[in-house]
């Protein structure tokens, strides 16, 4: 691979032979847009091109990892972040932090390291390191389905695995699309109160994949009306509004994990919470935030998850 500096910014040139062999892959099954296929461009804006698959990486987001995984790499992978829980293969590989130093980084030379725009702008002195010593950073944060298309096509163009993400987008979509048929002959469908934090009273976004899950298992988001935060996938909600649908909400679903560390008790004991229809059935629920928070395809198993709790005898 090489590079050149162009508008202050550092660009990784590819041959058009290259790209051409991309487009014929993707256009078939995903529709790829002009600007996916003439370019890269991450999240922050900066615009990458691949000469070759990039093979040795260092992902700072659990998501990137499973997903990197998903691809069929893993020697590739030369390092992942201190939080990784799956798959069980990435805990064997060295951890690696966004507080760590910039040497421990170049010790590793790795050719390209994947972040999310909330690293990029916190550690930005971390990053602009890196790139003055030749190293790659793409920033990545899909927020809604045709988004995480997107980045996996994008995941695999960096990687040389164009195949196996157009398979991985086709399987998904596939997948999806049985979900639907079955859940669409359910009726009456229920109504849903998705909470994302609960010592702030937050709830999801909802164009979020949170919301898509409970939609796509044939629930009914009793906030769609809530209003994301700051250009985030949560939303502000407050208990006076959540109480406005007490007597609506059937099922109360709450993501359980580091974002949210939450029990049915405690959603049960909160003041005022008595008056909710689905408090007083007994249909509080907590599932995994990994399965409707990530950008993987185990938002299929969350889905799943999602639809047995509020039909389980269908």
């Amino acid at each position: 691979m090489y590079k050149k500096e162009a508008g202050g910014a550092t660009e990784t040139l590819i041959p058009a032979f290259i790209f051409m062999g991309w487009m014929l892959v993707f256009s078939p099954f995903l529709g790829v847009s002009a600007a996916i296929a003439g370019a890269l461009t991450d999240d922050m804006g900066r615009k990458i091109t691949v000469t070759a698959p990039f093979t040795r990486i260092i992902s700072l987001y659990p998501g990137h990892t499973e997903n990197l995984f998903a691809l069929g790499l893993d020697s590739e992978i030369i390092g992942v972040s201190s939080s990784e829980t799956y798959p069980e293969t990435a805990l064997s590989k060295p951890a690696f932090s966004y507080h760590d130093d910039l040497e421990k980084f170049l010790a590793a030379r790795p050719t390209l390291v994947l972040i999310r725009p909330m690293i990029d702008r916190g550690y930005a002195r971390l990053m602009s390191g890196l790139e003055k010593n030749g190293i790659t950073v793409v920033s990545l944060q899909p927020g809604n389905l045709d988004e995480i298309y997107s980045y996996w096509q994008m995941l695999g163009a960096l990687t040389g695995k164009e195949l196996e993400s157009a398979r991985l987008v086709a399987d998904f979509k596939k997948s999806l699309e049985a979900i639907r048929q079955h859940v669409q002959k359910i009726s009456p469908k229920k109504k849903v109160y998705f909470e994302a934090i609960h010592d702030r009273m937050k709830t999801f976004s909802p164009d979020s994949m949170a919301i898509f899950a409970v939609e796509t298992a044939g629930g009914i988001n009793i906030a769609g009306d809530a209003e994301p935060v700051r250009g985030t996938n949560i939303a502000a909600y407050g208990k006076e509004r959540i109480l406005f649908h007490a007597a609506e909400i059937d099922v109360f679903l709450a993501q359980s994990g580091p974002m949210n560390r939450v029990s049915v008790d405690v959603i049960r004991n909160e003041p005022g919470f008595s008056a909710i229809k689905a408090v007083q059935t007994q249909q509080i629920y907590l599932i995994d935030e990994v399965l409707v928070s990530r950008p993987t395809v185990r938002l299929l198993e969350g889905i799943r998850t999602i639809s047995g709790i509020l039909y389980p005898d269908i």
